[in-house]
């Protein structure tokens, strides 16, 4: 069984959304003794642009025409990020909340794997089709200020259900909601975070 990790922090060891991300992580590792981590750290790894060539060489599959060497280079390299995205059981996603939504390299890697053909389907009388079935999702999400039920004057969460939508969109609906918040904006933050990794004991039982 193999786990894909998607960090889309950029503050190491001080991003609260990882920390739990790797509890969650240690506790799949207790229940699964043949466990795989794939590290996936967006701001550090190598993760191509969906760019001109990338854009012209899909455009030219749907046509039927020939892609050019660029265009080719550029699709390999999709490709490959999407087999490495599709090779996985289960997916850990972390993911602090920026400007109420996602950091734009989260949103670069799903318009890398969100492929037809790939990831969905499409059929002009039924619509679209996931097909990436069978996976399961962790999604942490980290907010330093908002939290559910505050004001709208703190910020709103976007993420979470565009995220949502999106695994669902390709197949995934086995997905399990893990909020840390606020982790900014807390007089008792410790206690927050000893209750989300409680919750973590119930989820992953």
């Amino acid at each position: 069984m193999k786990v894909l990790h998607i960090n889309s922090s950029t503050r190491g060891e001080n991003s609260q959304s990882l920390l739990i991300a790797e509890q969650v992580i240690a506790k799949l590792k207790a229940k699964h003794s043949d466990l795989v981590i794939d590290e996936f750290n967006l701001f550090e790894d190598d993760l191509p642009a969906f760019d001109q060539n990338a854009v012209g060489a899909k455009m030219a599959l749907f046509t039927g025409q020939d892609s050019n060497s660029k265009e080719k280079e550029a699709w390999a390299k999709i490709k490959e990020v999407y087999d490495r995205f599709a090779s996985a059981d289960i997916y850990v996603f972390n993911v602090p909340l920026w400007n109420n939504n996602i950091p734009y390299i989260l949103k670069q890697l799903i318009d890398v794997v969100t492929q037809p053909g790939w990831s969905f389907g499409f059929d002009p009388s039924t619509g679209y089709t996931g097909l990436l079935n069978g996976k399961k999702a962790y999604l942490v999400v980290a907010s330093g200020v908002y939290y559910e039920g505050i004001s709208n004057n703190f910020g709103s969460d976007f993420a979470t259900p565009y995220l949502n939508d999106w695994l669902k969109f390709i197949g995934v609906n086995d997905i399990e909601n893990i909020r840390i918040s606020p982790t900014v904006l807390n007089t008792d933050y410790e206690k927050t975070k000893k209750e989300v990794m409680s919750d973590l004991e119930k989820l992953i039982a």
